[in-house]
C-alpha cells in the first residue's frame, strides 16, 4: 500500500460500516472495510494505536457520501406538478389562440409535458383525473384528462412516440371551438337551446378551421379533433361515419373524451363509476363496438383505476394508488378503518390477499375524507 494517512476519530462513525480497510504497523490488514466500530471507546484505541488507513480508499469513500447527500436533497420531479402547470398552460393557449403566434409549437410544448408527467408516474397521472379535478376550469381540465387517457392507451398499444405526441395534442385542442361556451352551459339548469345544440354538433369541424387558421397543417391531428364525436355505428357526428370509416388513433380519442367525462364531477349530474363508464363508452347493443380497443381499456383502467374509492372485505375504505398484476387486484391505501373511524395513516393493502380483496367501488361522496395525493404518492404527486 502506497498511499497511507493516520487514522482519526474524525474517520468513524460509531455504529456504521467503516468504508476502507485499516492497516497497523507493517501494512498488516485489522479491519477490513464494512467492519462496525461499536462503541466510542472502540474508536478512541483504534486512534490511539496511531493505525492507518488508505487515503485513496477514504477520498473516495468521502466523495461517496458527497455524492449521497446530494441526491438525497435534489427535488424530485412531480407528476402532478407538471399536470398542473400544463393545465394552466393549456388554458391561456387555447382562451387566446389566435393571438398565439407559434400555436403549434406551444401546444406540443404541453404535449411533451404531459408525457413527462406519465412518465415520471402514470399511477399518479391517472389518479389526477378523479382526485384534482378542482385544478382549473372543466372545460380545459377534461381536455388534459382525455389526453392522459389516450396517451395511456395509445402507449399500452405501442404506438409510435410521433402517433401517440399527435393523439395528445388532438385531445388537448378538440373542443377549442366551444370552450366558452362550455363553461356557460356546465352551469345551465335548462335543457339546451336549440343554438347551443348545433354548437356542439359543429364544434369539431370549428375546431379544425380555427387550428388550420394558426397554423396548424399535420393531417391526422385535424382528422382526429374532426372525429372525436363519431360512434362507430354511424350516430355520432358531424359526418355519422361507420367504426370501419374512423382511425383507430381517433377511436382512441373518442373513448378517452367519452370515458373522461363519464367519471368527471359535474353539477348537473354525478360522474358514473369507472366500470360503469367503461360499460357506457365500450358497449353498444350489448357487446363492444371496437373489441380490441376495448380490450386495451379495460385492461390498462381496470374497474378500479388509481385514484378510485373502495370498500375492502376487511371493512376498510382507501382509494387505489397502483395497478396491480391484473386489473382486479390493484394496490390500496386505506386511510377509513372498518368501524368507520379515520386511520392514523394511510396503510398499504395487498388486495390479492383474500382479507383485502376489494368488495365494491364507491363514489367520491360516499367516501371523502380530506388528503392530499402526496400523502399517498409521496413527492412525485406534490403540488
Amino acid at each position: 500500500m502506497t498511499d497511507q494517512r493516520r487514522l482519526s476519530i474524525a474517520d468513524i462513525v460509531i455504529g456504521e460500516p467503516l468504508a476502507w480497510d485499516v492497516y497497523g504497523t507493517g501494512n498488516k490488514l485489522l479491519l477490513r472495510r464494512g467492519q462496525v466500530v461499536a462503541s466510542t471507546r472502540q474508536a478512541e484505541d483504534l486512534v490511539e494505536r496511531g493505525l492507518f488507513i488508505d487515503a485513496g480508499q477514504a477520498d473516495r469513500a468521502a466523495q461517496a457520501k458527497r455524492e449521497a447527500q446530494q441526491a438525497a436533497t435534489r427535488e424530485i420531479p412531480s407528476a402532478l406538478r407538471f399536470i398542473n402547470l400544463a393545465n394552466k398552460r393549456l388554458e391561456r393557449l387555447l382562451y387566446n389562440l389566435g393571438n398565439e403566434p407559434d400555436a403549434e409549437a406551444k401546444i406540443l410544448e404541453v404535449v411533451k409535458a404531459l408525457e413527462y408527467a406519465a412518465n415520471i408516474n402514470p399511477d399518479v397521472a391517472l389518479a389526477s383525473i378523479f382526485l384534482n379535478q378542482a385544478a382549473g376550469k372543466y372545460a380545459v381540465r377534461h381536455c388534459i384528462d382525455s389526453a392522459l387517457v389516450a396517451s395511456l392507451i395509445a402507449r399500452a398499444m405501442k404506438k409510435s412516440p410521433e402517433e401517440t405526441q399527435t393523439v395528445v395534442a388532438a385531445a388537448l385542442t378538440m373542443n377549442v371551438a366551444m370552450l366558452r361556451q362550455q363553461d356557460v352551459m356546465l352551469t345551465k339548469q335548462d335543457p339546451l337551446n336549440e343554438r347551443e345544440t348545433e354548437l356542439i354538433r359543429s364544434h369539431p369541424a370549428q375546431g379544425v378551421e380555427l387550428l388550420k387558421q394558426v397554423g396548424v397543417a399535420h393531417r391526422d391531428w385535424l382528422s382526429y379533433v374532426l372525429l372525436h364525436h363519431e360512434n362507430g355505428d354511424g350516430s355520432g357526428y358531424p359526418l355519422g361515419k361507420e367504426v370501419k370509416d374512423i382511425p383507430q388513433n381517433a377511436r382512441i380519442l373518442a373513448y378517452a373524451d367519452r370515458y373522461s367525462a363519464s367519471v368527471s364531477i359535474r353539477k348537473y349530474r354525478k360522474s358514473l363509476l369507472p366500470s360503469a363508464a367503461l360499460r357506457d363508452v365500450l358497449i353498444t347493443g350489448g357487446k363492444p363496438a371496437d373489441p380490441l380497443l376495448a380490450a386495451y381499456f379495460i385492461k390498462e383502467l381496470g374497474q378500479t383505476p388509481p385514484g378510485s374509492f373502495v370498500r375492502l372485505q376487511n371493512g376498510e375504505i382507501g382509494v387505489v394508488t397502483r395497478r396491480g398484476a391484473n386489473a382486479a387486484t390493484p394496490v390500496v391505501h386505506a386511510f377509513i378503518g372498518p368501524r368507520g373511524a379515520p386511520l392514523s395513516f394511510p396503510i398499504q393493502r395487498d388486495t390479492s390477499k383474500e382479507l383485502y380483496a376489494i368488495r365494491e367501488a364507491l363514489a367520491s361522496d360516499q367516501a371523502m375524507l380530506p388528503f392530499s395525493m402526496q400523502q399517498l404518492w409521496g413527492e412525485e404527486a406534490a403540488l
